[in-house]
Formats: C-alpha cells, structure tokens, sequence
C-alpha cells in the first residue's frame, strides 16, 4: 500500500531530548540516593508513560504520589529543555518534502503535554503537522498500538499507509501492533538494537540520512 502518513515520535526522534531526560532521571534518582544507569533505563521504558514507569518502580505507591513523583521529573526536564532543547537535524527539509508529496504528519508522543508546549514553543512542531496524539488523550502508552492507531484514525488513512519514525524499541513494536512499518533513528541506541523487529524498514542517524523517495517513490 502507498504511503500515505507520516508519524513522528517526539523525544529523541524530531527533538534531540533525551539526554535532557537523561539528566533529568538521574538528577530524580539522585535527589532519593538511588542508583541510575542511563542506558538501561532508557531501553525499558521509552515510550512508557510516567505512570506507568513509576508503577513498576514502585509498585506500592498510590496513583496520586506516581502522578507528584512524574511531575517532579518533569519540572526538572522542563527546566533544561526551555534553554538548551534542538531539533534532530533534517526534520525540516523531510518535513517540507513530505508536504510538498501530499504526505500527512502526525506527532505521537509519550510525552506530557506541558512537555510538548515546550516543544511547540520553541520549533512551532504544532503548526507543522496535522495532529499531536498522546496519552492525554486517554490512550495507553507504547508498546501498546493506541497513539499510533489514533493518528491514523483522525488523518483518515489505513493503518498500513503509514510510516513511523521512532528511537526506541517500545515505539518500534508499537509500530508493529498497528500494523505499521518504521524506521529507526539511532540517536539513543545503535541500529543493532531494532534488528529483531520484522516491520523496520531503515535504521538512519538522524534525518538527513532519509531519502524520502524511497520510502514514497
């Protein structure tokens, strides 16, 4: 089927936050004298919720301290983003050539949305594709297919008409439950890391490595 969708996670795929979230986490941790390895970390749980990383942290917890314990990351992300946060370079250009295919945009994000207004403010990511899905919309978090089959659903495309771009292995296997192929970018994790899913169809550095035509010749 023609590709007619793109859909972009947010954090470490068109926005160069992770290391941000990195420090972030770590600074979280730090704060409660807990240890943190980063790169582990990241492997289990992006494209989780807070939620539902806390949960599993911290099993005895009640929603109301999970929900304070998330916003307190947050906030200290947040702090970092607003003054250092930048584009994953080539956006731009994938962005104007996919308008100028016929292409529709979706963003579809973990993120918390006070995240995604510091996101919006500084690159103006709202005003460049059609819609923004995320689990304030009421949406399970990825590895489940729910934010990727909700963009699809308002773009008003099939499912298979679509192409994700994703950082982590839990967006890529959400890809693959919406019955979506992807394409990795390798900003957190080497290209060896998504080997195992059966939907990649590339696994680039960053966006000036895409060639758009070959993904919609």
């Amino acid at each position: 089927m023609a590709v007619q969708a793109l859909l972009f996670d947010l954090d470490g795929t068109l926005i160069d936050s992770m290391p941000h979230h990195g420090s972030a986490w770590a600074q979280w941790h730090a704060r409660r004298g807990l240890p943190f390895d980063e790169d582990s970390f990241f492997a289990r749980t992006a494209g989780r919720t807070n939620a539902e990383i806390l949960a599993d942290m911290l099993p005895g917890a009640s929603e109301q301290e999970l929900k304070a314990l998330g916003d307190e990351k947050e906030r200290l992300y947040r702090d970092i983003a607003a003054r250092s946060l930048e584009l994953i370079a080539g956006f731009e250009r994938v962005r104007s050539a996919a308008r100028g295919r016929g292409l529709k945009l979706a963003i579809c994000t973990a993120a918390p949305l006070e995240n995604i207004a510091v996101a919006n403010a500084r690159f103006g990511l709202d005003q460049q594709v059609d819609t923004i899905v995320s689990p304030a919309d009421g949406l399970r978090g990825k590895p489940h297919p729910d934010i990727f089959l909700e963009a699809a659903r308002r773009l008003g495309v099939p499912a298979a008409a679509c192409v994700v771009f994703e950082d982590a292995p839990l967006g890529v296997e959400a890809a693959r439950r919406a019955g979506m192929k992807a394409v990795a970018l390798t900003t957190s994790l080497a290209a060896t890391d998504f080997e195992s899913f059966d939907n990649l169809i590339a696994a680039i550095p960053d966006f000036t490595a895409l060639d758009l035509s070959a993904l919609t010749p």
